[in-house]
């Protein structure tokens, strides 16, 4: 994917130009970059409604399940984002020990994780309940924080909005 043109000038609104046309996917993988840069040095990835519209923007569309981490540090800036994990149109497989090694690589305090049904459906299943007690377990032994697992699907869900996390 060819990275946009854009204009820096911060009295004016900040234009983007591709070199040539993109797909749907290409723009909501864009929209997400710069929701991110919108957000660096900030705490908002504490607030479910952003970080919602960030995974939404990155996961929302895809043909298959994909697993994302957001990596933080102890404020909640964003040091890092992850795609772990690749799927299949219903499932993904998740390994605990691989997001708290990729969390210690990072020396994040804190993650929030993600995934999508490419159903569209983004009701929780019990799989997706357990996978968040298993990560939130694991998390806990080396004092990192799981924050949120967000289901991403026409619509998101968080976890720790429903007091699952």
């Amino acid at each position: 994917m060819n990275s946009p043109l854009i204009s820096t000038n911060h009295d004016k609104p900040i234009y983007y130009h591709f070199p040539k046309p993109i797909t749907a996917l290409e723009l909501l993988e864009k929209a997400a970059e710069v929701i991110s840069e919108s957000l660096v040095g900030t705490d908002v990835y504490s607030n479910p409604t952003v970080t919602m519209e960030f995974f939404s923007c990155k996961l929302a569309k895809q043909e298959r399940e994909i697993f994302a981490v957001m990596f933080l540090d102890n404020q909640h800036h964003l040091i890092e984002y992850q795609a772990l994990f690749y799927g299949t149109v219903n499932a993904a497989s998740v390994y605990p020990r691989e997001v708290v090694k990729a969390a210690l690589a990072l020396n994040a305090s804190a993650i929030i994780v993600a995934h999508n049904h490419p159903s569209g459906d983004a009701e929780p299943s019990r799989a997706d309940i357990a996978i968040t007690e298993k990560l939130k377990q694991a998390c806990d032994l080396v004092d990192v924080r799981l924050l949120d697992h967000i289901v991403v699907g026409s619509s998101c869900v968080s976890l720790a909005q429903r007091g699952l996390v």
